[in-house]
């Protein structure tokens, strides 16, 4: 089902969704980054899946900005639990970002976008396939695809090739940004008033960020 040459996932999650038959949701692992960007994806999959989290993001820095937003998910979880009454487990990975660096600090000169990101989007996605995995869930996906500044067409073709290396569970493909649900989104975070982070999360967005806002202030 493409579009502009494109895969529509947007659709391919529908009908994943439309194919489920009996009264048993399925279980689903979905990696989550932080709480503004969970909003729209948890009131979309909650109705058809039994759905928990996993919060492994040691890429972002400092590390009380990862504790912000580590709180800011535990802030909406109470408050989709209080709405909607989903009661949603999240697995919290121990923070190692000196760890977890290694591997992206040859490409920290690259833009945003670039190959690290796809480095970082695959460890943190492929660590959490990896849980589902060995913890029996029958579907995986990924938050980000909810984002402006991230490719869903890359973040689901890593996806594809991470289910080709797994056995059991399966990924469900989204493009959580489309018909709408951004804004639904951001809709969600301003009634709940979360926090909006204003980089991606790395110490090179954060110096990225910081750069930005030194250059607004000279102007």
């Amino acid at each position: 089902m493409p579009y502009n040459g494109k895969i529509n996932y947007y659709k391919k999650s529908v009908a994943t969704i439309e194919s489920f038959s009996g009264e048993k949701k399925p279980t689903l692992l979905m990696h989550v980054c932080c709480g503004p960007c969970s909003c729209f994806p948890l009131t979309f999959l909650c109705p058809h899946f039994d759905v928990a989290l996993y919060f492994n993001n040691s890429n972002i820095y400092p590390e009380s900005e990862y504790q912000r937003r580590l709180n800011e998910l535990l802030k909406l979880l109470e408050s989709i639990k209080k709405d909607y009454g989903y009661d949603i487990n999240v697995i919290i990975n121990p923070y190692d970002n000196e760890g977890y660096m290694k591997d992206l600090a040859p490409f920290a000169t690259q833009r945003e976008g670039g190959e690290r990101c796809r480095i970082c989007y695959r460890k943190r996605m492929e660590e959490a396939y990896d849980y589902a995995e060995n913890n029996g869930f029958d579907y995986f996906c990924t938050v980000m695809t909810i984002s402006r500044q991230k490719d869903s067409q890359i973040l689901n073709s890593i996806g594809r090739d991470l289910e080709a290396k797994h056995s059991k569970t399966k990924y469900f493909y989204s493009d959580f940004k489309k018909n709408k649900g951004i804004d639904k989104g951001q809709a969600m975070r301003e009634h709940y008033n979360l926090y909006k982070q204003e980089y991606c999360g790395c110490v090179y967005s954060y110096q990225s960020m910081l750069k930005k806002e030194e250059t607004k202030t000279k102007n």
